[in-house]
């Protein structure tokens, strides 16, 4: 058994944290409780509870720190490029992408309604609607209609592929990976 003491600065939330990180990427979300997280850890089953009151807070815990890696990962995508919309669009879409496919679980995760998205997934939103900020003038749907049908549609094409729906594929006409055919394709109603 891991040693306790090492947890009186503060560190036992972030291991118990990351640990769940842990037992989601191996497991799956059910997988996932307050008892299992302690016990992997080292600790009592009571020990979590100055933390997390019950799963469902551990759950949400968990989301926030899911999509602050996913918002790290979109941000360091877009950090490689220059401010260009469109290919801005496709690393951000391609960020979301990879993210989803390396952590399928935390993917699915995020995307449960029983839990709460904090602001953390309004930041990934917020990147979006300035990219697309680019547009608005040319457009008859504001920015927010438009960041919809984007998100929607990056969405719906990890989702597919997480489910086995879809596999990777290229354009027959371009050449292009689908994905950024896809993408394309909407970069071409909005301009």
């Amino acid at each position: 058994m891991k040693e306790v003491s090492r947890y009186h600065h503060g560190s036992l939330r972030e291991e118990l944290l990351s640990t769940a990180l842990k037992i989601l990427d191996e497991d799956g979300i059910e997988a996932i409780g307050i008892r299992s997280v302690a016990k992997r850890v080292g600790v009592a089953h009571s020990a979590p509870a100055n933390h997390f009151k019950n799963k469902a807070a551990l759950l949400t815990a968990i989301n926030k720190t899911i999509a602050l890696h996913l918002i790290a990962a979109v941000r360091s995508k877009l950090d490689t490029i220059n401010a260009d919309s469109d290919d801005s669009i496709h690393q951000f879409s391609r960020a979301v992408l990879e993210y989803g496919l390396k952590y399928p679980n935390r993917y699915r995760l995020i995307w449960r309604s029983e839990l709460e998205l904090d602001e953390s997934m309004d930041e990934i939103y917020n990147v979006l609607t300035q990219m697309l900020q680019k547009y608005a003038d040319q457009k008859n749907v504001d920015v927010q209609s438009q960041a919809i049908a984007l998100w929607s549609l990056i969405h719906g094409y990890v989702a597919l592929r997480l489910y086995g729906h879809m596999q990777v594929g290229h354009d027959e006409l371009t050449g292009l990976d689908r994905q950024t055919a896809i993408i394309n394709v909407i970069l071409d109603g909005i301009r």
